[in-house]
Formats: structure tokens, sequence, C-alpha cells
């Protein structure tokens, strides 16, 4: 194990609830690691996965990595005091390798049980915070991840929605109030990376599948 200096008690009694997904957009795990590991920079997270699929482990998962910063999922903040980080090191352009999707799916097995987080509280970095970040980026295969229970994805043969309703949907599924070309593009980053042109009942559909399937707790995002 090689810790990072780089983190803290979860805040407010919180626990996990959340695995935030990251790529690292560095040339090299080692590059990476060094970063993640350099008390001046000021950033962690609790996993690396190289290329190879070789795990690191860098802070406890019981405490408060620096992985997430400044946004909201499913109507709250401080994500980092409710979720587990993983640095996936890819250079943001490049497919993630087999060896690298497979350690992260055993990781993940692990995880969610522990913590008693569900599928949906698998999410993209790119999705707590759509006006910063595109992490982990078009080419990851969130598919593949639904179909071992590891995440979600939009039902088969789901019809088109309501354009109307895009961001209210967007919202009760978890996305955080912002910009309808914020939320749409989190969306699609996700979801549909192949997309083009303005919002369409192809998205709003999608959202309202999820938000109907996956709805965020209410009292919970509240309290």
């Amino acid at each position: 194990m090689s810790p990072s200096p780089n983190f803290g008690p979860r805040r407010d009694g919180l626990r996990p609830e959340l695995v935030v997904i990251h790529y690292t957009a560095m040339a090299t795990a080692e590059a990476a690691e060094r970063v993640l590991c350099d008390p001046e920079r000021e950033v962690s997270a609790h996993y690396l996965i190289d290329e190879n699929g070789v795990l690191t482990a860098l802070v406890d998962e019981e405490m408060r990595a620096w992985h997430a910063g400044a946004g909201t999922w499913a109507g709250r903040g401080d994500v980092n005091s409710r979720s587990i980080g993983i640095e996936l090191a890819n250079n943001g352009f490049s497919p993630f390798a087999a060896r690298q999707m497979e350690a992260l799916e055993d990781l993940l097995k692990e995880i969610l049980p522990r913590w008693n987080i569900p599928p949906e509280g698998v999410i993209a970095h790119s999705d707590m915070a759509p006006e910063r970040k595109r992490d982990p980026g078009p080419r990851f295969d969130w598919l593949r991840l639904s179909r071992q229970g590891l995440s979600v994805w939009p039902s088969d043969g789901f019809p088109g929605g309501d354009v109307s309703n895009f961001l209210s949907d967007a919202k009760g599924f978890g996305y955080p109030d912002l910009p309808l070309e914020l939320v749409l593009q989190a969306v699609r980053l996700r979801f549909r990376p192949w997309a083009k042109g303005p919002l369409d009942p192809v998205d709003a559909g999608l959202v309202a599948d999820l938000a109907r399937r996956f709805p965020v707790d209410r009292a919970r995002a509240t309290a």
C-alpha cells in the first residue's frame, strides 16, 4: 500500500453511499500516483487502477478522500464525505483496457455490498460536476458495468420523452440543478456520447426512465 496523506474524517457522520469513477488524465499511472500522494496538491482518491489492472489503495475507505471537489448528487453536496473515489489511469481519449475494467469490476463487487451502495450509486465525476468535469469520459463502458449490476443503464425500448420534463426528470435521477446545456452534456457523456444537436425526445425518454426506476430518496436528500 502507498497511502496518500490527503484525507480527513468524513463529516457529520456521513458514510459512503456513492462511488465516483474518475480518469487520471495523465500520461502514466505512476505520475498520477505521485500527484495523488503529494501533500501540496491536496487531491487523492481511495483507489488507483492502472492499465494492467494493478490496484493501489491510497486512502482507507473509512476516511474522506479529496477526489470529488465541488458538486452535488441527489440534492446534496460534500460528495467527498458520501463517496468512495476510484481513479482509472487513462489519458481521457483512449479506450479503457480490459484488465483495468476487470479490476474495477472486482473492486466494485467488494465495495457495494460492504457499504450497501445500490448500483445507481455508482456515478461519473461528470455526473456530479457537469460544469467542471468530463471524466471518466465517452470511452468508458457504463453499459458493461450495468450488465453486472454494478451501475445502471436505461431500459431497452424506453419510449421517447417530453423534452419539457427533461430537467425535472434528470434531477429526479440525481443530476444537479444546473442549466439545460450542462445537464444535457452530462447525460449524453454517460449514456449517449455519440449524440449531437439540441435536446431531443431520446434524451428526455432515457432520463424519464432512469428517474422512474431509480428515483432520488428525497427524504434522505433533504435531511
